[in-house]
């Protein structure tokens, strides 16, 4: 009977950190991407900067993670029922033994939630500066894009618009 706790608690603990893997991680403090963003209406020319705009951004961050494989549970869950029954399993001998790894767990779970929670806000109150770049283009018109740095652009500077991205020329 001990044989087979073991065993499912190292499937258990096996399928956690198999969880864990699937996770994704996103940069939310970079919400323009490294050079500019995709924008659908920017469209490919030549022109002049008009002006550049330092403009500060929400964060990206919703704080409504869906968690895991969408079930709502997150890393700092995992990773604390993970580190708690790890911690519960060294305790006691016997029934007494399974007991400590079972609230082990439970309690490093909820304590990893509670920590993960709170990180989500401290993320959801930042605000991240970015740049609106508005350039007057050959045929008149303007085209503004969103950058996270303003590199070493200049107003007056001609510059082409490719694939989004504004560059001097």
């Amino acid at each position: 009977m001990k044989t087979t706790h073991r065993l499912a608690a190292l499937l258990g603990l096996a399928g956690m950190l198999t969880l864990g893997a699937c996770g994704t991680t996103s940069d939310p403090y970079n919400p323009v991407g490294a050079g500019s963003s995709n924008q659908s209406n920017v469209y490919a020319g030549y022109g002049i900067i008009h002006s550049i705009e330092r403009v500060s951004q929400a964060s990206a961050t919703t704080g409504t993670s869906t968690g895991i494989g969408g079930t709502g549970i997150g890393l700092g869950t995992v990773a604390g029922a993970v580190v708690g029954g790890v911690v519960g399993h060294q305790v006691g001998s016997g029934s007494g033994n399974t007991a400590a790894t079972v609230l082990g767990a439970a309690g490093g779970a909820y304590i990893g939630h509670e920590i993960e929670k709170r990180q989500q806000q401290d993320r959801q109150h930042q605000t991240v500066d970015a740049y609106k770049i508005t350039v007057r283009m050959e045929n008149g018109g303007y085209q503004a894009l969103m950058r996270s740095t303003a590199d070493d652009l200049r107003v007056g500077d001609h510059v082409r618009i490719v694939n989004g991205s504004v560059e001097r020329y």
